[in-house]
């Protein structure tokens, strides 16, 4: 074991000793990775800084760049688990809020945990409830303590404070956790901004202090609106806390996709190189491909599954709109060569099918987009072994009529 290799030789050195030091350094990681976890960067795009990373869990190995289907009530809707194996996907996201109030977490734990209430065996990846304490703004009462609001579902009160949101996490039993942060509708205030920071500094403080369960690894969220400063402040704050993986929180809320993009430039460069970076909630490929250009690991969003579900299939050369006239007698598949069950269907069947009100144009296009984003996910970890990255990106964003330029607009 690498700890007791360190502790053994760790009264050879002086304080303040090189040595003494990468030993001390050592035995923090231990203690933040427990047994079963393990983040390797395997390569940087020579050209960008693109990652080619894995995480390895106790349930399985995560292959980085990767995208996590949302599972929002222990269900990625209209597929059963085994639908979703085969799109790809490696790790699933669950949401804490919502699975506290319906069925609860004191029930999915008496049933086994997660995984097994789910039926998926990989690994799963529990927001906090921070997103759902911004979206039910309205509803709810923030102070030091945590959070108090009112279920969506029957009115009835709810509290969601640091440590109560890493117990149900941990009775959920996912693989990643992340911690219970402050997130603030944008624009806002300087004022506003730095009161929600510093909270959200201190109650990752408190989940930390909280979090003791072996099989699962905590993140920080890092925090900060639009706010370079605060970002980087944020950032530096979290890094000192030693969390096995940071995420970026606070973005695809409104602001627009320069200003999303300038966040990410200023927040990587002070997290961790040698830990997983994960941008919560986005977002639409473009997004993602101009994220992996600047560093980051893994992402999560409802786009794919919600947009297959309302009739939009994501492709090489674009977003189409199933239920347009123009698909009616089109025998063409929707992206030839994907690898999916379904990639033979014409477009004009699926289009028939949500004409016709069938349940199974939702479960097909949904099958559909999870593909086309691990195909995506897949063929951005070969480029970036490649070194060719850059090229990847610049024709995809052509076949999508977008501008391949960093900040997403053309130049001059």
């Amino acid at each position: 074991m690498p700890q007791a290799a360190a502790l053994f030789h760790l009264h050879r050195f002086p304080d303040r000793h090189p040595w003494k030091l990468a030993l001390l350094t050592l035995l923090r990681f231990c203690e933040m990775n427990p047994p079963g976890f393990k983040f390797e960067l395997l390569h940087v795009d020579r050209h960008s800084g693109a990652r080619r990373s894995r995480l390895t869990t106790p349930r399985g190995v995560i292959e980085l760049p990767t995208f996590m289907p949302v599972g929002t009530l222990g269900t990625v809707k209209g597929l059963t688990t085994d639908q979703v194996l085969r799109t790809g996907a490696q790790i699933l996201l669950g949401n804490t809020y919502h699975l506290a109030l319906r069925p609860g977490a004191d029930l999915i734990e008496e049933l086994g945990g997660l995984h097994t209430f789910m039926d998926w065996s990989g690994p799963i990846l529990t927001d906090s409830g921070g997103f759902q304490i911004f979206s039910l703004a309205k509803l709810a009462n923030i102070t030091e303590a945590g959070v108090t609001f009112r279920s969506h579902i029957d009115g009835s009160e709810m509290q969601l404070s640091p440590e109560q949101s890493v117990r149900i996490q941990q009775q959920l039993g996912s693989d990643i956790a992340m911690v219970l942060d402050h997130l603030i509708e944008l624009p806002a205030s300087s004022a506003e901004v730095e009161d929600a920071n510093a909270r959200t500094v201190r109650w990752a403080e408190r989940c930390l202090k909280h979090h003791n369960l072996e099989s699962q690894i905590l993140f920080g969220i890092i925090q900060g609106g639009l706010d370079p400063v605060m970002r980087q402040q944020c950032a530096t704050q979290l890094s000192e806390l030693n969390f096995p993986g940071y995420a970026i929180g606070g973005l695809s809320v409104g602001e627009s996709p320069t200003d999303m993009y300038a966040v990410i430039d200023t927040t990587t460069p002070h997290m961790p190189v040698e830990k997983p970076r994960y941008l919560m909630g986005v977002g639409k490929p473009e997004d993602l491909l101009q994220a992996i250009r600047r560093g980051v690991d893994m992402f999560d969003c409802v786009m794919p599954t919600r947009n297959g579900r309302n009739g939009m299939a994501f492709t090489d050369t674009g977003p189409l709109k199933m239920r347009n006239l123009v698909h009616r007698d089109d025998p063409n598949p929707i992206q030839p060569g994907i690898d999916s069950d379904y990639a033979h269907l014409s477009r004009a069947y699926l289009r028939h099918l949500f004409m016709a009100g069938e349940m199974l144009g939702p479960i097909l296009l949904t099958i559909h987009n999870l593909t086309y984003y691990q195909s995506l996910m897949k063929q951005a970890r070969q480029a970036i072994e490649s070194d060719s990255f850059l090229d990847f990106f610049a024709e995809r964003f052509h076949g999508w009529g977008l501008p391949s330029t960093p900040n997403g607009h053309p130049l001059g």
